[in-house]
Protein backbone atom coordinates (compact mmCIF):
# COMPACT_ATOMS: atom_id res chain seq x y z
CA UNK A 1 0.00 0.00 0.00
CA UNK A 2 1.22 3.60 -1.26
CA UNK A 3 1.41 6.12 1.89
CA UNK A 4 0.80 9.45 1.24
CA UNK A 5 1.55 13.04 3.03
CA UNK A 6 -0.93 15.86 2.22
CA UNK A 7 -0.07 19.06 3.25
CA UNK A 8 -2.87 22.38 2.74
CA UNK A 9 -2.26 25.81 3.66
CA UNK A 10 -5.22 26.64 4.64
CA UNK A 11 -4.43 30.69 3.96
CA UNK A 12 -3.76 30.36 0.07
CA UNK A 13 -5.46 26.98 0.16
CA UNK A 14 -2.44 25.49 -1.32
CA UNK A 15 -1.91 22.18 -1.32
CA UNK A 16 0.96 18.89 -2.37
CA UNK A 17 1.01 15.68 -1.92
CA UNK A 18 3.72 13.27 -2.04
CA UNK A 19 4.55 9.44 -1.76
CA UNK A 20 6.65 8.85 1.40
CA UNK A 21 8.35 5.45 3.07
CA UNK A 22 5.82 3.67 4.60
CA UNK A 23 8.35 3.32 7.70
CA UNK A 24 7.94 7.43 7.78
CA UNK A 25 4.17 6.94 9.08
CA UNK A 26 5.29 6.42 12.46
CA UNK A 27 7.43 9.75 12.61
CA UNK A 28 6.78 12.99 14.82
CA UNK A 29 5.09 15.69 12.92
CA UNK A 30 8.28 17.21 12.88
CA UNK A 31 10.26 14.69 11.80
CA UNK A 32 8.00 14.51 8.79
CA UNK A 33 8.01 18.01 8.28
CA UNK A 34 11.68 18.07 8.46
CA UNK A 35 12.19 15.58 5.78
CA UNK A 36 9.72 15.93 2.94
CA UNK A 37 9.37 19.93 3.44
CA UNK A 38 12.59 21.67 4.67
CA UNK A 39 15.26 19.60 3.63
CA UNK A 40 13.65 17.76 0.60
CA UNK A 41 14.85 17.28 -2.86
CA UNK A 42 12.92 17.92 -5.35
CA UNK A 43 14.50 16.99 -8.18
CA UNK A 44 14.62 13.57 -6.54
CA UNK A 45 11.10 13.17 -5.46
CA UNK A 46 10.25 13.98 -9.47
CA UNK A 47 12.94 11.25 -10.56
CA UNK A 48 11.45 8.86 -8.22
CA UNK A 49 7.74 9.37 -9.34
CA UNK A 50 7.06 10.44 -5.63
CA UNK A 51 5.25 14.00 -6.68
CA UNK A 52 3.89 15.62 -9.85
CA UNK A 53 5.05 18.45 -11.39
CA UNK A 54 2.15 20.62 -10.24
CA UNK A 55 2.09 19.56 -6.82
CA UNK A 56 6.39 20.06 -6.67
CA UNK A 57 5.84 23.89 -7.54
CA UNK A 58 2.87 24.02 -4.55
CA UNK A 59 5.37 22.16 -2.33
CA UNK A 60 7.87 24.77 -2.82
CA UNK A 61 5.68 27.90 -2.12
CA UNK A 62 4.83 25.91 0.80
CA UNK A 63 8.12 26.02 2.08
CA UNK A 64 8.56 29.94 1.80
CA UNK A 65 4.76 30.15 3.83
CA UNK A 66 6.32 27.92 6.75
CA UNK A 67 10.03 28.73 6.75
CA UNK A 68 11.92 31.89 7.05
CA UNK A 69 14.81 32.17 4.63
CA UNK A 70 18.20 33.66 4.45
CA UNK A 71 19.01 36.63 2.57
CA UNK A 72 20.45 33.64 0.58
CA UNK A 73 17.83 31.82 0.44
CA UNK A 74 18.68 29.29 2.51
CA UNK A 75 15.40 27.63 5.25
CA UNK A 76 16.01 28.35 8.52
CA UNK A 77 13.12 28.22 11.12
CA UNK A 78 9.42 28.42 10.83
CA UNK A 79 7.64 31.42 11.25
CA UNK A 80 6.50 32.92 14.39
CA UNK A 81 2.82 31.63 15.27
CA UNK A 82 2.66 28.65 12.55
CA UNK A 83 0.49 25.47 13.99
CA UNK A 84 -0.63 22.79 12.47
CA UNK A 85 -3.99 20.88 12.32
CA UNK A 86 -5.35 17.50 11.46
CA UNK A 87 -8.71 17.34 11.10
CA UNK A 88 -9.73 20.42 12.38
CA UNK A 89 -7.95 19.49 15.94
CA UNK A 90 -4.26 21.07 16.33
CA UNK A 91 -1.31 18.56 16.50
CA UNK A 92 1.71 19.59 17.81
CA UNK A 93 5.10 18.52 16.18
CA UNK A 94 5.93 16.08 18.67
CA UNK A 95 2.86 14.28 18.16
CA UNK A 96 2.42 11.21 15.75
CA UNK A 97 0.04 12.36 13.07
CA UNK A 98 -2.76 9.56 12.44
CA UNK A 99 -3.54 7.78 8.75
CA UNK A 100 -6.56 7.42 7.27
CA UNK A 101 -7.60 5.15 4.11
CA UNK A 102 -8.46 6.98 0.52
CA UNK A 103 -9.33 5.34 -2.37
CA UNK A 104 -7.18 7.32 -5.58
CA UNK A 105 -7.79 5.65 -9.01
CA UNK A 106 -9.48 2.67 -7.80
CA UNK A 107 -6.20 2.01 -5.47
CA UNK A 108 -6.65 2.01 -1.52
CA UNK A 109 -3.63 3.90 0.24
CA UNK A 110 -2.91 5.40 3.52
CA UNK A 111 -3.02 9.20 3.66
CA UNK A 112 -2.15 11.81 6.57
CA UNK A 113 -3.49 14.64 6.19
CA UNK A 114 -1.85 18.19 7.83
CA UNK A 115 -3.00 21.53 7.80
CA UNK A 116 -0.79 24.42 8.45
CA UNK A 117 -2.57 27.12 10.12
CA UNK A 118 -1.09 30.77 9.65
CA UNK A 119 -3.54 33.32 11.01
CA UNK A 120 -1.09 33.99 13.90
CA UNK A 121 1.96 34.63 11.85
CA UNK A 122 3.36 38.52 11.73
CA UNK A 123 4.60 39.89 8.65
CA UNK A 124 8.24 38.35 8.67
CA UNK A 125 9.20 37.40 5.23
CA UNK A 126 12.72 38.11 4.47
CA UNK A 127 11.77 39.55 0.82
CA UNK A 128 15.40 39.56 -0.28
CA UNK A 129 15.63 35.46 0.61
CA UNK A 130 12.28 34.95 -1.12
CA UNK A 131 13.24 36.47 -4.16
CA UNK A 132 16.15 34.62 -4.63
CA UNK A 133 14.81 30.99 -3.75
CA UNK A 134 12.17 32.24 -6.86
CA UNK A 135 14.58 33.17 -8.78
CA UNK A 136 16.21 29.47 -8.52
CA UNK A 137 13.84 27.37 -9.32
CA UNK A 138 13.25 28.88 -12.92
CA UNK A 139 16.78 30.56 -12.84
CA UNK A 140 17.09 29.72 -16.47
CA UNK A 141 13.95 30.21 -18.00
CA UNK A 142 13.44 34.13 -16.66
CA UNK A 143 17.22 34.76 -17.70
CA UNK A 144 16.24 33.90 -21.17
CA UNK A 145 12.86 36.11 -20.96
CA UNK A 146 15.48 39.20 -19.81
CA UNK A 147 17.98 38.28 -22.85
CA UNK A 148 14.76 38.00 -25.61
CA UNK A 149 13.88 41.47 -24.14
CA UNK A 150 16.90 42.88 -24.88
CA UNK A 151 17.39 41.08 -28.50
CA UNK A 152 14.20 43.16 -29.30
CA UNK A 153 15.85 46.07 -29.60
CA UNK A 154 19.23 45.32 -28.93
CA UNK A 155 21.81 43.68 -30.76
CA UNK A 156 23.29 40.36 -29.50
CA UNK A 157 26.73 42.20 -28.94
CA UNK A 158 24.56 45.47 -26.88
CA UNK A 159 22.75 42.53 -25.09
CA UNK A 160 25.78 40.81 -23.90
CA UNK A 161 27.58 44.42 -22.91
CA UNK A 162 23.76 45.59 -21.33
CA UNK A 163 24.29 42.54 -19.05
CA UNK A 164 27.78 42.90 -17.94
CA UNK A 165 25.93 45.68 -16.17
CA UNK A 166 29.23 47.14 -15.82
CA UNK A 167 28.04 50.98 -16.12
CA UNK A 168 24.94 53.00 -14.92
CA UNK A 169 24.00 53.35 -18.18
CA UNK A 170 24.18 49.69 -19.27
CA UNK A 171 21.66 49.38 -15.79
CA UNK A 172 19.26 51.77 -16.90
CA UNK A 173 18.98 50.35 -20.52
CA UNK A 174 18.03 46.89 -19.02
CA UNK A 175 16.16 48.43 -16.84
CA UNK A 176 13.96 50.23 -19.29
CA UNK A 177 13.45 47.39 -21.56
CA UNK A 178 12.64 44.67 -19.17
CA UNK A 179 10.30 47.58 -17.53
CA UNK A 180 8.58 48.48 -21.03
CA UNK A 181 7.88 44.60 -21.92
CA UNK A 182 6.09 44.45 -18.80
CA UNK A 183 4.13 47.14 -19.14
CA UNK A 184 2.78 45.97 -22.80
CA UNK A 185 1.47 42.82 -21.07
CA UNK A 186 -2.09 42.86 -20.70
CA UNK A 187 -3.46 44.51 -17.52
CA UNK A 188 -5.70 41.92 -16.52
CA UNK A 189 -7.44 39.67 -13.93
CA UNK A 190 -8.53 37.37 -15.95
CA UNK A 191 -5.88 34.94 -15.00
CA UNK A 192 -7.39 34.74 -11.35
CA UNK A 193 -9.68 32.40 -12.51
CA UNK A 194 -8.37 30.09 -15.08
CA UNK A 195 -4.98 27.83 -14.82
CA UNK A 196 -3.08 28.00 -11.21
CA UNK A 197 -6.52 30.57 -10.95
CA UNK A 198 -3.80 32.30 -7.83
CA UNK A 199 -5.94 35.04 -6.51
CA UNK A 200 -3.19 36.93 -6.00
CA UNK A 201 0.30 36.85 -7.74
CA UNK A 202 3.67 37.07 -6.48
CA UNK A 203 6.35 38.59 -8.43
CA UNK A 204 7.64 35.04 -10.00
CA UNK A 205 4.18 34.45 -10.71
CA UNK A 206 2.99 37.42 -12.33
CA UNK A 207 6.65 37.10 -14.64
CA UNK A 208 5.54 33.43 -15.28
CA UNK A 209 2.24 34.76 -16.56
CA UNK A 210 3.55 37.28 -18.26
CA UNK A 211 5.69 34.59 -20.10
CA UNK A 212 2.67 32.78 -20.87
CA UNK A 213 0.78 35.57 -22.57
CA UNK A 214 -0.98 36.97 -19.74
CA UNK A 215 -0.12 40.02 -17.48
CA UNK A 216 -1.42 41.30 -14.31
CA UNK A 217 -2.26 44.52 -11.92
CA UNK A 218 -0.42 47.10 -10.57
CA UNK A 219 1.22 45.70 -7.72
CA UNK A 220 1.79 41.80 -9.56
CA UNK A 221 3.33 43.72 -12.45
CA UNK A 222 5.65 46.25 -9.96
CA UNK A 223 6.63 42.53 -8.00
CA UNK A 224 7.26 40.54 -11.07
CA UNK A 225 10.29 43.99 -12.09
CA UNK A 226 10.90 44.02 -8.85
CA UNK A 227 11.54 40.38 -8.87
CA UNK A 228 13.94 40.98 -12.10
CA UNK A 229 16.11 43.53 -11.26
CA UNK A 230 16.72 42.16 -7.10
CA UNK A 231 18.06 39.74 -9.06
CA UNK A 232 20.68 41.90 -11.08
CA UNK A 233 21.12 44.02 -8.07
CA UNK A 234 19.58 47.17 -9.16
CA UNK A 235 18.34 48.41 -5.82
CA UNK A 236 14.62 49.97 -5.66
CA UNK A 237 11.93 50.68 -3.36
CA UNK A 238 8.16 50.64 -3.36
CA UNK A 239 6.37 53.82 -4.17
CA UNK A 240 2.60 54.59 -3.37
CA UNK A 241 0.19 56.48 -5.27
CA UNK A 242 -3.69 57.32 -5.78
CA UNK A 243 -6.48 59.25 -7.12
CA UNK A 244 -6.21 62.78 -5.47
CA UNK A 245 -3.83 61.49 -2.80
CA UNK A 246 -2.28 64.75 -2.46
CA UNK A 247 -1.72 64.64 1.53
CA UNK A 248 1.03 62.96 3.27
CA UNK A 249 0.42 58.90 3.41
CA UNK A 250 -0.97 57.75 6.30
CA UNK A 251 1.35 55.44 7.57
CA UNK A 252 -0.10 54.69 11.22
CA UNK A 253 -3.44 54.37 9.71
CA UNK A 254 -2.43 52.38 6.68
CA UNK A 255 -0.26 49.86 9.29
CA UNK A 256 -3.52 49.37 11.30
CA UNK A 257 -5.73 48.54 8.77
CA UNK A 258 -3.01 45.50 7.72
CA UNK A 259 -3.34 44.26 11.34
CA UNK A 260 -7.83 44.53 11.58
CA UNK A 261 -8.37 44.06 8.25
CA UNK A 262 -11.15 46.51 9.08
CA UNK A 263 -11.40 48.01 5.14
CA UNK A 264 -15.00 49.20 5.55
CA UNK A 265 -14.66 53.08 6.59
CA UNK A 266 -11.31 53.13 5.60
CA UNK A 267 -11.50 54.28 1.88
CA UNK A 268 -9.50 58.00 2.83
CA UNK A 269 -7.07 55.91 3.48
CA UNK A 270 -6.72 53.31 1.29
CA UNK A 271 -6.67 55.41 -1.49
CA UNK A 272 -2.83 55.82 -0.78
CA UNK A 273 -2.63 52.49 -2.16
CA UNK A 274 -4.16 52.38 -4.73
CA UNK A 275 -1.72 52.23 -7.32
CA UNK A 276 1.90 51.45 -6.90
CA UNK A 277 5.35 52.35 -8.85
CA UNK A 278 8.47 51.96 -7.92
CA UNK A 279 11.32 54.36 -7.67
CA UNK A 280 15.50 53.30 -8.32
CA UNK A 281 18.49 54.15 -7.19
CA UNK A 282 21.42 53.70 -10.06
CA UNK A 283 24.78 54.80 -9.65
CA UNK A 284 23.29 57.41 -7.41
CA UNK A 285 20.67 58.61 -10.21
CA UNK A 286 17.07 57.89 -9.16
CA UNK A 287 14.52 56.84 -11.52
CA UNK A 288 10.55 56.29 -10.90
CA UNK A 289 9.25 53.34 -13.25
CA UNK A 290 5.69 52.48 -13.50
CA UNK A 291 4.83 49.34 -15.10
CA UNK A 292 1.25 49.18 -14.87
CA UNK A 293 -0.53 50.11 -18.29
CA UNK A 294 -4.17 49.76 -17.86
CA UNK A 295 -4.07 53.18 -19.76
CA UNK A 296 -1.87 54.63 -17.04
CA UNK A 297 1.31 55.88 -18.64
CA UNK A 298 4.61 54.21 -18.83
CA UNK A 299 6.66 56.28 -16.60
CA UNK A 300 10.62 55.91 -17.10
CA UNK A 301 11.53 59.48 -14.96
CA UNK A 302 15.18 60.09 -14.13
CA UNK A 303 16.86 62.50 -11.86
CA UNK A 304 15.12 65.62 -11.53
CA UNK A 305 11.81 64.57 -12.96
CA UNK A 306 11.64 61.85 -10.64
CA UNK A 307 12.31 63.77 -7.80
CA UNK A 308 9.54 66.45 -8.91
CA UNK A 309 6.85 63.88 -9.02
CA UNK A 310 7.90 62.40 -5.23
CA UNK A 311 8.23 66.02 -3.52
CA UNK A 312 7.12 66.65 -0.76
CA UNK A 313 5.80 70.01 -1.85
CA UNK A 314 3.43 71.37 -4.44
CA UNK A 315 3.25 67.88 -5.44
CA UNK A 316 1.87 67.49 -9.11
CA UNK A 317 0.17 64.43 -10.34
CA UNK A 318 0.13 62.25 -13.57
CA UNK A 319 -3.59 62.57 -14.70
CA UNK A 320 -4.50 59.09 -15.91
CA UNK A 321 -7.95 57.49 -17.21
CA UNK A 322 -7.84 54.08 -17.28
CA UNK A 323 -11.39 53.26 -18.11
CA UNK A 324 -14.11 56.07 -18.29
CA UNK A 325 -13.11 58.26 -15.41
CA UNK A 326 -10.13 61.04 -15.28
CA UNK A 327 -8.42 60.84 -12.39
CA UNK A 328 -4.91 62.75 -10.70
CA UNK A 329 -2.78 60.11 -9.48
CA UNK A 330 -0.03 61.76 -6.73
CA UNK A 331 3.33 59.29 -6.02
CA UNK A 332 4.30 59.19 -2.95
CA UNK A 333 7.79 57.99 -1.16
CA UNK A 334 6.57 55.25 1.68
CA UNK A 335 8.60 53.32 4.04
CA UNK A 336 8.66 49.73 3.12
CA UNK A 337 6.96 47.88 5.43
CA UNK A 338 3.89 49.04 4.08
CA UNK A 339 3.23 48.02 0.54
CA UNK A 340 5.56 44.74 1.37
CA UNK A 341 2.27 44.04 4.17
CA UNK A 342 0.17 44.96 1.96
CA UNK A 343 1.41 42.51 -0.67
CA UNK A 344 1.82 39.63 1.27
CA UNK A 345 -1.66 40.15 3.23
CA UNK A 346 -3.31 39.77 -0.44
CA UNK A 347 -1.84 36.41 -1.00
CA UNK A 348 -3.95 34.92 1.10
CA UNK A 349 -4.72 36.99 4.23
CA UNK A 350 -7.16 39.71 2.18
CA UNK A 351 -10.47 37.66 1.84
CA UNK A 352 -11.80 37.08 -1.56
CA UNK A 353 -8.90 39.69 -2.84
CA UNK A 354 -9.77 38.13 -6.97
CA UNK A 355 -13.48 39.26 -6.56
CA UNK A 356 -12.21 42.68 -5.06
CA UNK A 357 -9.96 43.92 -7.81
CA UNK A 358 -12.57 42.75 -10.37
CA UNK A 359 -15.84 44.27 -8.65
CA UNK A 360 -14.61 46.71 -5.38
CA UNK A 361 -11.67 48.16 -7.38
CA UNK A 362 -13.82 48.33 -10.98
CA UNK A 363 -10.49 47.15 -12.97
CA UNK A 364 -12.77 44.52 -15.00
CA UNK A 365 -10.85 41.29 -16.12
CA UNK A 366 -9.06 43.31 -19.03
CA UNK A 367 -8.18 46.89 -19.96
CA UNK A 368 -6.43 47.72 -23.13
CA UNK A 369 -6.32 50.91 -25.26
CA UNK A 370 -9.13 49.94 -26.68
CA UNK A 371 -11.70 48.15 -25.00
CA UNK A 372 -12.23 47.51 -21.12
CA UNK A 373 -13.88 43.75 -20.43
CA UNK A 374 -15.55 43.16 -17.39
CA UNK A 375 -18.17 40.57 -15.69
CA UNK A 376 -22.06 41.68 -14.06
CA UNK A 377 -22.67 38.77 -12.01
CA UNK A 378 -27.03 38.57 -11.06
CA UNK A 379 -29.37 37.10 -9.53
CA UNK A 380 -32.46 37.63 -12.25
CA UNK A 381 -33.41 39.74 -14.65
CA UNK A 382 -34.55 42.98 -12.54
CA UNK A 383 -30.82 42.91 -10.88
CA UNK A 384 -29.37 42.69 -14.39
CA UNK A 385 -31.42 44.99 -15.71
CA UNK A 386 -30.48 47.93 -12.92
CA UNK A 387 -26.65 46.97 -13.56
CA UNK A 388 -27.02 47.03 -17.02
CA UNK A 389 -28.60 50.48 -16.78
CA UNK A 390 -25.46 51.66 -14.86
CA UNK A 391 -23.58 50.94 -16.96
CA UNK A 392 -25.32 52.43 -20.16
CA UNK A 393 -25.51 55.64 -18.16
CA UNK A 394 -21.83 55.86 -17.17
CA UNK A 395 -20.71 54.98 -20.63
CA UNK A 396 -23.25 57.97 -22.02
CA UNK A 397 -22.22 60.54 -19.52
CA UNK A 398 -18.80 59.43 -20.77
CA UNK A 399 -19.56 59.52 -24.60
CA UNK A 400 -18.41 56.03 -25.16
CA UNK A 401 -20.09 52.49 -26.20
CA UNK A 402 -20.54 49.92 -24.03
CA UNK A 403 -22.66 47.11 -24.96
CA UNK A 404 -23.87 44.88 -22.18
CA UNK A 405 -24.75 40.74 -22.59
CA UNK A 406 -26.84 38.59 -19.99
CA UNK A 407 -24.92 35.90 -21.07
CA UNK A 408 -21.24 35.46 -21.10
CA UNK A 409 -20.53 35.50 -24.84
CA UNK A 410 -19.01 37.46 -26.89
CA UNK A 411 -21.81 37.51 -30.23
CA UNK A 412 -22.13 41.13 -30.59
CA UNK A 413 -21.16 42.97 -33.07
CA UNK A 414 -18.36 44.84 -30.95
CA UNK A 415 -17.29 41.66 -29.16
CA UNK A 416 -16.41 40.49 -32.22
CA UNK A 417 -14.10 43.48 -33.01
CA UNK A 418 -12.43 43.09 -29.57
CA UNK A 419 -12.23 39.30 -30.63
CA UNK A 420 -10.55 39.72 -33.82
CA UNK A 421 -8.02 42.23 -31.70
CA UNK A 422 -7.50 40.05 -29.12
CA UNK A 423 -8.37 36.34 -29.68
CA UNK A 424 -5.97 34.91 -27.04
CA UNK A 425 -7.58 37.31 -24.46
CA UNK A 426 -11.12 36.77 -25.52
CA UNK A 427 -10.59 32.74 -25.45
CA UNK A 428 -9.12 33.19 -22.00
CA UNK A 429 -12.23 35.49 -20.45
CA UNK A 430 -14.43 33.33 -21.43
CA UNK A 431 -12.44 30.02 -20.04
CA UNK A 432 -12.80 32.18 -17.10
CA UNK A 433 -16.48 32.15 -16.25
CA UNK A 434 -16.56 29.02 -14.43
CA UNK A 435 -14.47 29.58 -11.81
CA UNK A 436 -15.47 33.09 -11.48
CA UNK A 437 -18.72 32.12 -10.76
CA UNK A 438 -18.07 29.89 -8.24
CA UNK A 439 -15.83 31.83 -6.46
CA UNK A 440 -18.82 34.86 -6.70
CA UNK A 441 -21.16 32.13 -5.09
CA UNK A 442 -18.68 30.90 -2.51
CA UNK A 443 -18.53 34.73 -1.03
CA UNK A 444 -22.24 36.06 -2.24
CA UNK A 445 -24.37 32.97 -1.78
CA UNK A 446 -25.69 30.34 -4.38
CA UNK A 447 -27.10 30.68 -8.03
CA UNK A 448 -25.91 33.66 -9.69
CA UNK A 449 -25.50 33.86 -13.32
CA UNK A 450 -22.99 35.57 -14.97
CA UNK A 451 -22.51 38.12 -18.51
CA UNK A 452 -19.99 40.54 -19.87
CA UNK A 453 -19.64 44.26 -20.30
CA UNK A 454 -17.81 45.60 -23.31
CA UNK A 455 -16.82 49.35 -23.36
CA UNK A 456 -14.91 50.59 -26.29
CA UNK A 457 -12.40 52.72 -25.14
CA UNK A 458 -10.67 53.69 -28.11
CA UNK A 459 -7.44 55.90 -27.02
CA UNK A 460 -5.03 55.36 -29.68
CA UNK A 461 -1.71 55.53 -29.43
CA UNK A 462 0.51 54.59 -26.06
CA UNK A 463 0.84 57.14 -23.29
CA UNK A 464 4.76 57.05 -22.63
CA UNK A 465 6.23 59.76 -20.31
CA UNK A 466 10.34 59.06 -20.56
CA UNK A 467 12.93 61.36 -19.39
CA UNK A 468 15.88 58.86 -19.70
Amino acid sequence: MNHILQIVDSVTGKRFALRIDPADSAMTLANLLDKYLKHCSVESLLEDGRITEGYAQSLQDIQDLVYISTDDGQLHEMFDGITFKQADAAIGLGQVPASGLATVGGTQVSVIDIAVDRLNVDYDRNWTGFHKRRWEREGKRYSEFVRQTLAAKYSEDETSEILSLETADHKLRLLRAVAKRIWRSDFESYSRFIGDRLQYKTGDETLRNIINGGGGICSEKVQALKFVTDHFGIESEYVLAGADASDPVPEEKLRELLTTFDFQYAKRYMRYWQHVALLYHVEGTEVLVDVTNGNIPFLFLVGDDAKRILSQDDKPPVTVKMSITEEDFYYHRVTQDIPERLFFAMEGWIEDVDLVQVFDNELGLYISRDFFVSAVVYRNGVTFAKLKGQYLQACEKAGVECEVNNEWALDSPMAHEFQEQAPEVARRILDAEEHLLRRYDECHGPNHQAGLVIIRLGRGDEVVQDSG
